[in-house]
């Protein structure tokens, strides 16, 4: 049987999903980078021919830590599904001669690197500056147009994230990004291989999106995300996902699949999708690539990752399309066949659809609750009324346990504050979309009322 190092960290789709698929096609080894969810831990020894989680000492080389582990487990091919670990394994594959997202992986990970090679390309996207120290951010806000928006380089999940609407807010922003960057880095969110990375920030203008002139419908958010997959250098996509607006500055609250987009609409972001992953010269890995929507059918890419995206959206995938790209990406590194789709799949060719909604304790407005709650997944279940046909449940390897307090929302940690993700079935986008609103509107009001001395 074929054999396949699995490294873990933080990110990426629910491990337990994950595992189960690679494990479908292959003895898995799992290299564990970070804590096993406890949702996860009984299964992981079930489905795994070893599991190994090495010591801090034995980390400090990572690439090298992946390498000596392929070879004393006979691993055919690595993967990871995890941002924070996407270079250590493109680069201990090019050691090993396995098939990976290739040498020039970092150029999806590190936005600095990414945003100049688009920017030497001519592809659209945002104006930026890299920013290292504080007097850099200074002379940026002094070139570019606010508002300004400030991010880490090698963050994730909008963490980091910090909108700046004059001069006068510079050291406050550059400041707090660098607290939550320190922060994300305990809570095991941080890159895992790149020294000194959570030092890295660029700032870019924030672009004018509209979802008006896109969808036919409210409720949608003003970008979208292509997903695909890169084979041997060609890309290869796979769907769009949708989002609803983002929550300030720019934390995402939900996604959804498919995005319910006109067929010439979804063609031409297609088309500045690859041109921005063909750019980068990945070889074999997932795509995730965000683009800006704005009006008169403007559009300006915002990041590409040589990963699939994260949260729940390849399990929406297969439940929408029956395309199981973890188990898919897992036998083309095996070096077996794939039949990958000729082109992306259409709304109209959907099986329903699926959405996820990250629990965050701000209304549809994205004003603060007014006071705290305890999470209880099974009060909302019971309480929240949706659509015929729907069905919503909890990612409970995502979720804080029932009866935990919801966090207070931080806008500069983003995602870090979140309580649950849920995930929603349903007939179509449109309803995922309305039901997502309706959920969002009903938190505050039917979860138990908490106090800061409640239960976490």
């Amino acid at each position: 049987m074929s054999k396949v190092l699995f490294v873990y960290a933080k990110g990426g789709p629910p491990l337990g999903y994950a595992l189960s698929r690679v494990a479908a096609r292959s003895a898995v080894h799992l290299l564990a980078l970070s804590a096993l969810p406890p949702s996860v831990a009984a299964s992981a020894d079930r489905l795994c021919a070893s599991v190994l989680i090495p010591s801090e000492s034995e980390r400090h080389d990572l690439v090298s830590l992946i390498v000596s582990r392929a070879q004393e487990v006979g691993a055919e091919a690595v993967v990871t599904f995890s941002e924070y670990a996407v270079v250590a394994v493109a680069e201990a594959c090019e050691k090993l001669g396995l098939a990976g997202a290739g040498n020039s992986c970092a150029l999806a990970r590190d936005k600095r690197m990414m945003r100049r090679t688009w920017q030497d390309q001519g592809i659209s996207q945002p104006r930026f500056r890299p920013v290292a120290t504080e007097q850099d951010l200074h002379d940026a806000a002094a070139t570019l147009r606010f508002p300004l928006l400030l991010k880490a380089a090698w963050s994730a999940g909008s963490t980091a994230h910090r909108t700046l609407r004059c001069a006068g807010e510079v050291r406050a922003a550059w400041e707090r990004a660098r607290e939550v960057m320190a922060e994300s880095a305990q809570l095991g969110y941080a890159e895992l291989h790149v020294a000194g990375a959570g030092a890295d920030f660029i700032v870019e203008e924030i672009v004018p999106g509209t979802a008006a002139e896109w969808f036919d419908q409210e409720g949608w958010g003003d970008y979208v995300s292509v997903e695909g997959v890169v084979v041997d250098g060609d890309f290869r996509p796979v769907c769009l996902s949708g989002r609803m607006p983002t929550v300030e500055p720019f934390t995402e609250r939900a996604g959804i699949t498919p995005a319910a987009l006109p067929h010439d609409a979804q063609r031409r972001i297609v088309a500045l999708a690859r041109d921005a992953v063909d750019a980068l010269g990945l070889r074999n890995c997932g795509t995730h690539t965000e683009i800006k929507l704005g009006a008169d059918g403007r559009m300006w890419v915002i990041e590409t990752a040589a990963r699939f995206g994260g949260a729940m959206t390849v399990p929406q995938i297969e439940e929408v399309f029956g395309l199981d790209l973890i188990g898919m990406l897992t036998d083309h590194l095996l070096g077996r066949p794939v039949s990958w789709p000729a082109e992306a799949r259409t709304p109209q060719e959907a099986h329903g659809a699926a959405g996820s909604l990250v629990v965050l304790a701000v209304d549809g407005a994205g004003d603060a609750w007014p006071d705290r709650r305890i999470w209880d997944f099974p009060t909302v279940h019971d309480n929240v009324p949706l659509s015929a046909g729907s069905r919503l449940s909890v990612v409970a390897e995502n979720s804080l346990p029932d009866g935990t307090l919801v966090p207070v929302y931080d806008p500069a940690a983003g995602a870090n504050t979140m309580a649950a993700l849920c995930l929603l079935s349903a007939t179509n986008p449109e309803t995922v979309i309305r039901d997502f609103r309706t959920l969002v509107d009903a938190l505050p009001k039917v979860l138990p009322h908490g106090t800061t001395e409640a239960q976490s």
